[in-house]
């Protein structure tokens, strides 16, 4: 898993980072900064951002994938083009979109060429209730194409006060036509204080684990 090591530091150092509020989201608060590392059932990314205002952040992202051995650099922006507050809800979509390089590695041969992706992230929450959906296309001149979808369902076993440690169970479905396993599932727990998120679970589908860390400040 060397691949995996250009992710280990950028946690160390969120670690020590002074504290903020609430959990981070693709775009963050006018002038905020967030650190994401993920690794699922079929890749590792690593995801630093920027907010200069609050519609919309840019930052670079970094991915591994491991179902094909190609890896991906380049600058990724979010766009929140809709938020929707309810009496007990609040609900977000976002557009994103990546340009880049990505390239062949290990037993791959793919040479560096440009690449790129497009998406869409969409949410809606009470304090409760949790609800997701995402969708991604990505394509490459050296490395081809591929795109992916996935859906969240949430709850909370109990509702926190405000600066409290929050805790979600959910369940996340994915669809990767390119996947050895198309269709995976992957139940997990989300826990959350200040500046401070984690996400813990395991595919029963491909027998993997999921881990997620976001840190905004």
């Amino acid at each position: 898993m060397k691949h995996l090591a250009f992710a280990a530091a950028p946690v160390a150092l969120a670690m020590c980072l002074p504290p903020a509020e609430a959990h981070a989201r693709p775009v963050s608060y006018e002038g905020g900064r967030t650190l994401i590392v993920e690794h699922d059932r079929d890749m590792s990314a690593i995801w630093a951002h920027y907010t200069p205002h609050h519609r919309y952040s840019i930052g670079y992202r970094g991915e591994w994938h491991r179902e094909d051995d190609h890896a991906f650099h380049g600058v990724q922006a979010t766009w929140l083009a809709n938020r929707w507050f309810g009496e007990d809800y609040q609900a977000n979509l976002y557009l994103f979109g990546a340009a880049g390089l990505a390239y062949g590695v290990d037993d791959n041969p793919a040479g560096s060429g440009a690449a790129g992706s497009l998406g869409l992230m969409a949410d809606w929450e009470t304090r409760r209730w949790f609800v997701s959906y995402m969708a991604r296309g990505f394509a490459g001149e050296t490395v081809g194409e591929m795109a992916m979808q996935s859906a969240r369902l949430g709850v909370a076993p109990y509702v926190a006060n405000y600066g409290a440690l929050h805790t979600w169970l959910m369940v996340q479905v994915e669809h990767n036509p390119q996947a050895e396993n198309p269709v995976g599932v992957t139940p997990l727990v989300r826990f959350f204080q200040g500046p401070l998120m984690a996400e813990f679970g395991w595919s029963v589908t491909d027998d993997k684990p999921f881990l997620q860390f976001q840190y905004r400040f």
